[in-house]
């Protein structure tokens, strides 16, 4: 039976994954006791004692803990943003090209940040493919739940809320998100998009659009399409969905896979103007739905295993 360590349990990312963890009969959870819970050797000892260990915390603190892994056979899946452009470490989004084999090799994984997530799922198949040019001149805009701010924004939404917490609330007004340059790099792009991330008053779900001048695509919204259609399927844990609005009375909701470890791609569009939409939830292939999809990985096991999606 494989040992797993949550360093961070107590935050949302982990305990997301402790609660997916607990009905697998796979895997044996390492729990420190609440007396020893922040103490560095106690830490130690379980990050090196786990066949997997997630890292579920701030950046500073995640490369610390790293450092401590000394055991060559303990794979880490590192939820922060402290190692996602990092050579030394494998990208966690199985769905690209070639990268389900990397990650199932590798003892250091970083895990696709959020918002990310939804931008690369949309833009990186087509920049790949000659579809869209690396220097595209791209905006998105993404929508999520007040989950992804942690604790402490959960207990402003829904203990101290005001006002304002009923619209949806643009913040990193100063373009410099912290997600921006895994999009960038793993895109392959020349530049990082105009990005405009929105708090929304539910607490999981995320919708990232993506808006593009058709002028700029090779094939239009047809090969957009015919792309994602080719690159995801229609059943995996990312899958193409030709018109979700139809069954939403011609919305999309951000809210619509809260709850869920799985994402949908798809676009809509005119011959001038073209809009690339993923949705999902934050919590789930935003964060610890994805971190379990790579565990499965690197311990050769299906990677829907623990997960929660349609089918």
């Amino acid at each position: 039976m494989k040992k797993v360590f949550i360093d961070g349990s107590a935050g949302t990312t982990g305990l997301r994954i402790r609660e997916r963890l607990s009905c697998r009969r796979d895997l044996e959870l390492i729990v420190l006791p609440e007396a020893v819970r922040k103490d560095p050797a106690a830490r130690a000892d379980a990050l090196n004692a786990a066949d997997v260990a997630f890292l579920c915390l701030p950046d500073a603190a995640a490369v610390e803990a790293a450092a401590r892994v000394t055991n060559p056979a303990t794979v880490v899946i590192d939820t922060s943003t402290a190692h996602r452009v990092d050579p030394d470490w494998t990208y966690g989004f199985p769905e690209l090209d070639g990268q389900r084999g990397r990650i199932a090799a590798s003892r250091r994984i970083a895990n696709p940040g959020c918002h990310a997530t939804g931008f690369i799922a949309l833009v990186a198949p087509l920049v790949r493919r000659g579809l869209l040019p690396a220097d595209a001149a791209l905006a998105a805009f993404s929508l999520t739940g007040y989950s992804g701010g942690g604790k402490k924004m959960i207990a402003d939404y829904e203990e101290a809320a005001t006002p304002l917490h009923a619209g949806g609330r643009q913040y990193a007004l100063g373009q410099t998100h912290k997600h921006l340059p895994e999009m960038v790099k793993v895109c392959g792009l020349a530049a990082a998009p105009v990005f405009a991330p929105v708090v929304v008053p539910h607490l999981s779900g995320m919708e990232v659009t993506v808006m593009i001048s058709a002028a700029q695509l090779t094939g239009g919204l047809a090969a957009v399409r015919a792309c994602y259609r080719d690159v995801y399927g229609e059943n995996g844990l990312v899958r193409f969905v030709d018109d979700p609005a139809a069954a939403e009375g011609g919305f999309l909701s951000s809210a619509a896979l809260a709850g869920r470890d799985d994402l949908e791609v798809s676009a809509y569009g005119s011959d001038a103007r073209v809009i690339l939409v993923a949705r999902f939830d934050n919590l789930g292939k935003g964060a610890s739905g994805a971190a379990i999809q790579n565990m499965n990985l690197a311990l050769g096991v299906d990677e829907r295993t623990g997960l929660v999606f349609p089918g």
